[in-house]
């Protein structure tokens, strides 16, 4: 059964930085499309960054590009985001997930963690 556990998340003022990690289990992890989706309160779900199984393409959503990467390391089983330049509204329960096509639609993803939590606050 594939499973996915996100950890890293916490308090940070703005401006700073964090690093999710998403360690995955359960499945062939080269093959598959990882992405890191976040959801704000009172918000919907939002995309933010997928990587492709091997790891050459990466998407962002506009709203963190150039401050967010992401990455994997196919040996450990880990897919990071690392968050720098972090505003407050970058404040939400982060997840990452397991997708079957290479786009940051939740319909496209059927793998999916519990959450890290991020606030970003003086």
């Amino acid at each position: 059964q594939p499973r996915l556990v996100e950890s890293g998340g916490g308090l940070v003022q703005p401006g700073g930085s964090l690093r999710l990690s998403c360690v995955v289990s359960g499945f062939g992890f080269g093959y598959y499309t990882i992405g890191w989706f976040r959801q704000a309160p009172g918000k919907e779900r939002e995309g933010v960054a997928r990587i492709s199984g091997e790891g050459v393409n990466s998407h962002y959503a506009d709203s963190v590009k150039g401050r967010f990467t992401i990455y994997r390391d196919n040996i450990k089983n880990v897919v990071y985001l690392q968050m720098n330049s972090l505003k407050p509204e970058d404040t939400a329960v982060y997840y990452c997930a397991r997708g079957h096509r290479a786009t940051l639609a939740e319909r496209d993803y059927q793998y999916w963690g519990e959450g890290t939590p991020v606030t970003v606050s003086s």
